[in-house]
């Protein structure tokens, strides 16, 4: 199988280019070409398989150059070992008879993304190898609060890899920012940037064109990668979450085969509901995908209009890794969209970078609406819902899946839709104490990594032992850069 630019289908390259490069050349994303379908009795051949078994099957379709032994060893090792605490690793929990949650932050930083994180560097160390690569790998990660630490955590000490991850100041949750600025490793490297996600992302974004960085970098056998999304092997290990969790649907017999599911996601960069539109299109029996936004509504108008504007206030709320205005993924949504039309795609973001915004052809917005219905939930509905669903369910939740949990509500009031749904939920709540506890009626807040005990004691739910580690820990990383000087810091930690 062959990944192609999402702005130029000439420029081609194996799975383990792709992989090892992050980002195509002309600042396209690199995606495949075709999409592989699961066989007809796939999602049945899959329900009896553990959560690794099923990576396996998944991701082998994806990755041609990688044998089936070679990816064993990798999910093993991302998945087994007791980096998850729960053995299923990506739990279906039932929430009310046609609703479950699909909890995807068991993993060691308590988040969904160390479900692609903890594959990824074994897929990208293996790439190196397998392109003959010998210089050392920088990877360069912009955070709104979960992939900076998850990252951090993957590549920590990994052979010839550095890691500099940004994060906007004071645009993540305290236990975030601790979580990260305490990270222990040889290689690694954090520094918050004045301004929001966008900045820091959009800043990301220049030092990998930067033509005199790459020279600099060159001279010292470096070169640049990155472990956000825009890196098809941060995508691919979220595919298989979503097979996983129609797997454990059938299995539990919650439902039978062929049966259609919804599916809810919190997103901001696009990267988790794009995974769930993949699955989609192997064959899962997804209906619709609901796309949950907070305050920075982007993406909701975007489904609703076909107009994607930027242009528009930036909102710091209490689901902070939603914090987007631009969703770097839905240009592979776009290039779908487009069925590849690369010159399609490259005038969209020409004129997003032009003007911030763009506007898809009626053609193009049909089928967006076929696909996706979106919802957005402000700050104190969120709130709302944390403490409904505790009262009412006995279910603690965090900011991000509280807005996944009221957008749905809204999707069914309006549609009448009584799909079986599967909401994400994509992080403890513990990583954010202050906004779960004020929703829980807490008025007075305990200081530091105190307010983890306070949420614990007043709920009866333990503490995650990672974040219960942070009691322990120095902090290391205390440098702030504006977006002007990233490349800098970037210079300094490789000098």
């Amino acid at each position: 199988m062959y990944y192609v630019s999402t702005r130029n289908k000439q420029d081609r390259c194996t799975a383990a280019q792709a992989i090892a490069r992050g980002l195509a050349a002309d600042g396209g994303l690199m995606t495949p070409e075709v999409f592989p379908k699961l066989s007809p009795n796939g999602l049945n051949t899959m329900r009896d398989m553990s959560y690794q078994q099923r990576a396996v099957f998944i991701m082998n379709s994806y990755l041609d150059d990688f044998t089936s032994f070679e990816l064993s060893t990798y999910a093993s090792k991302a998945y087994g070992g007791n980096k998850f605490d729960a053995k299923e690793v990506a739990p279906v929990r039932q929430v009310d008879p046609s609703t479950y949650c699909l909890e995807l932050w068991h993993g060691p930083t308590c988040a969904f993304k160390d479900m692609a994180l903890q594959m990824l560097p074994h897929l990208l160390t293996a790439s190196l190898k397998k392109n003959q690569e010998s210089k050392t790998v920088c990877i360069l990660v912009a955070t709104s609060g979960d992939t900076g630490k998850a990252a951090l955590e993957g590549f920590r000490d990994v052979d010839r890899t550095r890691i500099l991850v940004f994060y906007p100041k004071d645009g993540v949750s305290a236990i975030q920012e601790l979580q990260m600025n305490t990270q222990e490793g040889g290689n690694v490297g954090v520094c918050s940037v004045v301004g929001n996600f966008d900045d820091a992302q959009t800043g990301v974004k220049k030092l990998f064109s930067d033509e005199i960085l790459r020279e600099q970098l060159a001279e010292r056998e470096v070169f640049l990668s990155s472990a956000n999304s825009i890196n098809w092997g941060r995508v691919l290990p979220q595919i298989v979450y979503y097979v996983s969790a129609y797997c454990d649907l059938l299995r539990d017999e919650k439902i039978q085969k062929g049966d259609p599911i919804n599916v809810c996601v919190p997103t901001g960069n696009f990267g988790n509901i794009l995974a769930a539109y993949y699955a989609k299109e192997m064959g899962v029996p997804i209906h619709k995908l609901i796309c949950a936004s907070n305050s920075n509504n982007v993406l909701t108008d975007f489904i609703r209009t076909g107009q994607y504007d930027r242009n528009r206030t930036f909102y710091n709320t209490m689901s902070p890794s939603m914090d987007i205005l631009i969703s770097s993924n839905l240009e592979r949504m776009l290039f779908a969209l487009c069925e590849h039309d690369d010159s399609q795609v490259r005038e969209y973001m020409s004129q997003l970078n032009a003007t911030g915004m763009y506007k898809v052809g009626p053609n193009i917005q049909t089928k967006l609406s076929k696909i996706f219905a979106a919802g957005y939930c402000d700050d104190a509905q969120t709130q709302k819902v944390i403490g409904r669903m505790w009262k009412e369910h006995s279910y603690l939740i965090d900011p991000h899946t509280a807005v996944a949990f009221d957008v749905l509500d809204q999707y069914r009031q309006e549609s009448g839709d009584a799909t079986p749904t599967v909401v994400v939920s994509t992080a403890s709540p513990f990583k954010f104490c202050d906004s779960v506890l004020g929703a829980l009626g807490v008025t007075e807040l305990a200081e530091g990594t105190a307010i983890l005990d306070q949420l614990s004691e007043l709920t009866g739910v333990p503490v995650p032992a990672p974040l219960a580690a942070l009691k322990n820990k120095n902090v290391r990383f205390q440098n702030t850069v504006s977006k002007e000087h990233m490349v800098d810091k970037v210079l300094e930690m490789l000098s």
